[in-house]
C-alpha cells in the first residue's frame, strides 16, 4: 500500500492543517488511480474486485473525524455504517460501496468524499478436499487457479485419481461441476481446464 505523509504547515490553526493534509491525501491518491490502469485504493487490489462477505474495508469520509471506521462485511453481505446505515457490499467493487455510500451520506453532508479500502480478503476463500496432504480452506489474494490452490494443498496423495479432479461451483439447484485432468494440464494440455477459480469454489480430489 502506498503511505502519503503531508508536509508540516507553519500555522496556528491546527484544524486548517489537518484539513490539508487530508485533502492533500485524498488529492494524490485520486490522481494515483486515474493514471495507473486498474490500480484501486486496496492492497494490490484490482478495481473490478468484487467484495465478499468476511471481506474487511476501511471506510472514511473527508474532513469528518469521526466517520472513519474499518468494518467486516456481515455473512448477509452488508456493513452498518454511521449515517449511511445498512450498505451493500458483497457482490460489489470497493468502488461501487463507496458510490453507494456517499449517496446515502448526500442528506447529511452534500459534498461527502468517500474512501473504500480494502484491508483483507477473508471472505475471498476456495477448499481443497479429498486425496490431497493439506485440505482445508484457503483465502485467494486475490485469485487462484486450480493448480495454485492444489500446490497450497499439498500436492495430491498417492492415491489421488486424477483424472476425475472436479470443481464443485455454486448451490442448491445452480451447482455445477467442472471436470479437471490434472495430468492433461501438467502436460500442457487442455490448459483451459486450469481455471480461475471463485470464492466458495470446492476443489474435490477423489
Amino acid at each position: 500500500m502506498f503511505t502519503i505523509q503531508a508536509e508540516q504547515l507553519d500555522t496556528p490553526q491546527s484544524g486548517n492543517t489537518r484539513m490539508i493534509k487530508q485533502f492533500r491525501a485524498v488529492l494524490c491518491t485520486s490522481l494515483f488511480a486515474l493514471l495507473v490502469p486498474g490500480w484501486s485504493t486496496a492492497q494490490g487490489v484490482a478495481a473490478d474486485y468484487k467484495l465478499h462477505a468476511g471481506d474487511s474495508i476501511t471506510v472514511s469520509v473527508w474532513k469528518e473525524l469521526d466517520l472513519q471506521r474499518k468494518v467486516m462485511i456481515r455473512p448477509d453481505g452488508r456493513f452498518s455504517f454511521p449515517l449511511a446505515g445498512e450498505v451493500q457490499a458483497a457482490g460489489r467493487t470497493a468502488d461501487e460501496a463507496r458510490i453507494d455510500i456517499e449517496g446515502k451520506l448526500k442528506k447529511y453532508i452534500p459534498e461527502a468524499v468517500v474512501t473504500v479500502i480494502v484491508e483483507d480478503f477473508a471472505g475471498n476463500r476456495v477448499y481443497v478436499i479429498g486425496q490431497v496432504n493439506k485440505p482445508g480452506m484457503f483465502i485467494m489474494n486475490p485469485q487462484l487457479t486450480v493448480i495454485q490452490a492444489l500446490s497450497l494443498a499439498g500436492g495430491h496423495t498417492p492415491f489421488a485419481k486424477l483424472s476425475d479432479i472436479s470443481v464443485l461451483r455454486g448451490s442448491g439447484t445452480s451447482q455445477k461441476s467442472l471436470p479437471f485432468r490434472y495430468d492433461q494440464v501438467v502436460e500442457g494440455k487442455s490448459l483451459q481446464q486450469n481455471i480461475t477459480l471463485e470464492s466458495g469454489d470446492v476443489v474435490v480430489v477423489p
